[in-house]
Order: structure tokens, then C-alpha cells, then sequence
């Protein structure tokens, strides 16, 4: 047999020609079958993970039915002709391993990883899968762009549904016990964060955000940004918080993305149907009382609260003066989530009394 790349004037005019082969082109074959094999084995896996997940986490018939459609599609590659090549045993990337993978730091991680699990796998079918079939190529770039928004809806979804579920909210103030407070009320179960510095150098605040955007991730709660949209995306926060004065919120969605929250700051019944108009994920409602933390701006008052009980479509946070000592009457008045800043960040023990709060919030409400 001659060699590959061999001269042959009588068949090509004197063209050198490279020629591969027979048992070449079946051994590169057999590497394409293992690789595609390999490839549709991880994405059938990352796609089941993230179907667990949707199906028993957020109870979303929609989006454990896409997962369910995308490993069947996965599935219908998967031949028994590319099982066949496969070889466990002399497969070196078996032993292969990264600290990263050997653990999980929250849900939110998990998902993250099966998902560029299933995208990476994905991409490899695409350009592999043109050796094996003229049609598998497109079918895996399509795929893998329904991934890419399977993503942005379930990490979208998962934050609403931890919104729809927190009912403290804990707004920051300048501290030199920032995170150990911070720590200490995720600790007593609070579930969604924001970070408000509006005087500090924007290094430290990147510094500060991004320790914590670790923690609150690490506890399982969502970290927002007051103001500061470019903050927000540098450090990968869940969403910021919008006054009357700053951007648009079609600007910032713009910016943000769809999977993101935002909040907005209202004093008064045309301002929240304003901003629930205009797409605000949740809203503010207060100040309820007067505080140090909006000088100069007059209370909304209880009556306030009530409206937005009766007339919100979004979550709102009752917000302003609220403490241990009067937390009640806000509750009375129809609040079922509230925010707070003295309350926790000036408090002792802010564990304690992050769980007073909380219970109190989870009350029966008193019928009227």
C-alpha cells in the first residue's frame, strides 16, 4: 500500500495529491463517533439536571416541558452507531477533574455550570456533527440557541419566585461591619439584600459589592444595587434599585436584560402606577415614617400602605422609619413584606432580630 501523499504522474499530471488512507479514514471516524457520543451523553445529563430543577424547585410545567423537549431532540443524534464507539475504559478524560466541580456553592451555581455544560457540549455537536451528518450541525446550533433562552427565562424566573417569597428586605447603609452584620441577618433568614453607598470611592464600592454578591449568593439570596446599573452588571448582582431621579426603567432593562430585577422607589399612588407600567419587577412604598435616610422628604403615612395593598400588581416593600416597635401597625395597615435599614444595620444582634421580623411579617393576617 503506498503512502499517504505519494507521487503518481500517470494519474494527476503531475499534481502531488494527499491521500488518506482507508484505515486512516476509519480510525479519524471512530474518534468522531466517541466525541459525539461523549458530547451527547453531557448534554442529555445537563439538560436532566436542569429539568430536576424546574420540575421540583419551581414547580414551572413550562420549563421543565422545554427541558424535557431538548433532550429528546438531543436524544434522536444519539444512534446506536455512535454508542457503539464508545470506550470508557481507555478514555483518558475520565480522571480528569477541576476543585470547581467538586462542589457547589448554591443553586444558582449548579444551574450555571449544567448550563455551559449543555452549551459547550452543544457548540463540539455542531462542528463535530457535520462530519457525521449534513443535517446535525444546524440542529445543534439551533438547540443551542434555545438553551441560551432557556437560561435567561429560568434564572429570570428563579429570581422572581425568591422576590415573590421575601418579605424582609434589608437596605445598607455605610458600616464599618458591613459584611459581618450583612452575614448575620442572611443568617436569621434574610433572603434578599441591597446595597446603598452613595458617597464611597467607586472602588471600594466595586470591592464591597462584590464580597457582597458572594455572600448573599453563598446564603441563597438576591443582591441588588441601588442606583448604579454599570455596578450591578460588573459585579453580576440580581438587580438594582431605581429612584424617582435616576434612568428610565426601559433604560435600564435595556442594559440589564430581561432576567434581572428592578425595583423602583414610589412616594405616592400616581408614582407606583407609573412604575408598575413602565415594567418595574417590584417597588417600594413609604417612606412610611419619617427617617434620617430621605431628609427632608415627608412621611407617605400608613395610608399609602393601604392603597398599595389594594392596588399593587407587583410585590412592594413598605419602607421608611419600620422597626421592631412598629412593624405591626405597618402589617395592620396591609403590608405583608417590608424594608428596613437602622432597624438591622444599628441592631445588637441582627440575627435576632432579622427571625423577630420575619415571624412577624408571617403572621395571620387580622381579618377586617
Amino acid at each position: 500500500m503506498k503512502e499517504a501523499g505519494y507521487y503518481d504522474e500517470s494519474i494527476t499530471n503531475g499534481v502531488v495529491v494527499m491521500v488518506e488512507p482507508y484505515s486512516q479514514q476509519k480510525q479519524i471516524q471512530q474518534v468522531v463517533y466517541r466525541i459525539l457520543d461523549a458530547n451527547l451523553d453531557r448534554a442529555r445529563e445537563g439538560l436532566r439536571i436542569i429539568e430536576e430543577w424546574c420540575r421540583f424547585g419551581l414547580n414551572s410545567g413550562q420549563l421543565a416541558g422545554e427541558c424535557k423537549y431538548l433532550r429528546q431532540e438531543v436524544a434522536v443524534w444519539h444512534t446506536e452507531e455512535l454508542r457503539a464507539a464508545r470506550d470508557t475504559a481507555g478514555d483518558p478524560g475520565t480522571d480528569l477533574s477541576h476543585p470547581q466541580e467538586e462542589q457547589r456553592s448554591s443553586i444558582k451555581a449548579l444551574l450555571q455550570a449544567n448550563f455551559c455544560r449543555v452549551e459547550e457540549a452543544l457548540r463540539v455537536l455542531e462542528e463535530y456533527g457535520k462530519l457525521y451528518h449534513p443535517k446535525m450541525g444546524q440542529a445543534c446550533k439551533q438547540m443551542r440557541y434555545r438553551v441560551y433562552s432557556l437560561e435567561t427565562n429560568l434564572m429570570g424566573h428563579q429570581r422572581h419566585q425568591l422576590l415573590w417569597r421575601s418579605r424582609l428586605y434589608l437596605v445598607t447603609s455605610p458600616s464599618e461591619n458591613l459584611l459581618p452584620t450583612v452575614e448575620a441577618a442572611l443568617k436569621g433568614g434574610l433572603t434578599l439584600l441591597q446595597y446603598r453607598d452613595k458617597d464611597t470611592d467607586d472602588s471600594v464600592r466595586l470591592e464591597l459589592a462584590t464580597k457582597l454578591r458572594q455572600l448573599c449568593h453563598s446564603y441563597g439570596a438576591l443582591f441588588i444595587i441601588n442606583d448604579r446599573v454599570d455596578l450591578a452588571l460588573a459585579v453580576d448582582a440580581d438587580g438594582v434599585h431605581l429612584g424617582q431621579q435616576d434612568m428610565p426603567i426601559a433604560t435600564a432593562r435595556q442594559l440589564l436584560g430581561p432576567q434581572r430585577l428592578i425595583g423602583r422607589s414610589t412616594t405616592n399612588a400616581d408614582e407606583m402606577q407609573k412604575a408598575i407600567a413602565e415594567g418595574a419587577d417590584y417597588i417600594g412604598v413609604g417612606p412610611v415614617y419619617e427617617t434620617p435616610t430621605k431628609v427632608g422628604k415627608a412621611a407617605a403615612g400608613l395610608g399609602y400602605v393601604s392603597y398599595a395593598a389594594k392596588n399593587s400588581s407587583v410585590p412592594w416593600f413598605a419602607i421608611g422609619g419600620i422597626d421592631a416597635n412598629n412593624i405591626n401597625d405597618v402589617i395592620d395597615a396591609g403590608a405583608e413584606r417590608v424594608a428596613v435599614v437602622r432597624s438591622l444595620m444599628q441592631a445588637e444582634q441582627p440575627t435576632l432580630v432579622t427571625q423577630y421580623l420575619i415571624s412577624q411579617l408571617h403572621r395571620i393576617q387580622p381579618e377586617s
